[in-house]
């Protein structure tokens, strides 16, 4: 079983918390299903959850190379200095990343909802929106990328990985999937 689940802002990527705080049982009510990867609770967006331990490993294992493309909001404007930058590497405290894929947004897409705790740059700052595909997924990696470039992340959203998409799901909302045939071989 696939399911493909829009996670809000402020959710837990997990099933349990001590702290009282939200998370995916209070949207995924499913016995034995577990998240493919992870998503911070400051983050938005698509999460995959499987049953099938074979298939989770399939799709996270970094050398798999899953794409993963988010929608970033930044604060600043990008230069093509620092899209190449980002288009071929960072080099962050953990190492350096592999090449992504990234493109500026013209504006803030027109399917991407409101967010619940709406996002306030700071005062006299631009922003942007990037899209941005990476094939590994260490921690708050987007978001040390383009800080690293002077771009700090607002707002992170997970569209899509691989062939999966978040685009026809409201937050909070989760599906079942078929599994394609790549999946299954």
């Amino acid at each position: 079983m696939l399911i493909v689940f829009n996670k809000p802002y402020g959710v837990l990527s997990q099933f349990t918390d001590k702290q009282g705080r939200a998370t995916l049982a209070d949207y995924i009510d499913l016995p034995g299903v577990y998240p493919v990867g992870r998503l911070d609770r400051d983050s938005e967006g698509l999460m995959l959850l499987t049953d099938d331990g074979k298939l989770q490993s399939k799709i996270s294992s970094p050398g798999k190379n899953w794409p993963k493309t988010y929608l970033v909001q930044v604060e600043g404007i990008p230069t093509a200095a620092a899209m190449q930058k980002l288009a071929g590497g960072i080099s962050l405290n953990d190492g350096g990343t592999r090449p992504a894929i990234v493109d500026v947004v013209p504006r803030k897409p027109g399917w991407l909802w409101s967010r619940a705790v709406p996002i306030a740059p700071r005062k006299g700052k631009a922003v942007s929106w990037l899209r941005l595909s990476i094939t590994e997924g260490r921690n708050r990696q987007v978001r040390r990328m383009t800080a690293a470039v002077g771009l700090p992340t607002l707002r992170l959203v997970r569209e899509s990985i691989g062939e999966f998409s978040v685009e026809d799901l409201a937050p909070g909302v989760w599906k079942q999937r078929a599994l394609p045939g790549s999946f299954t071989s």
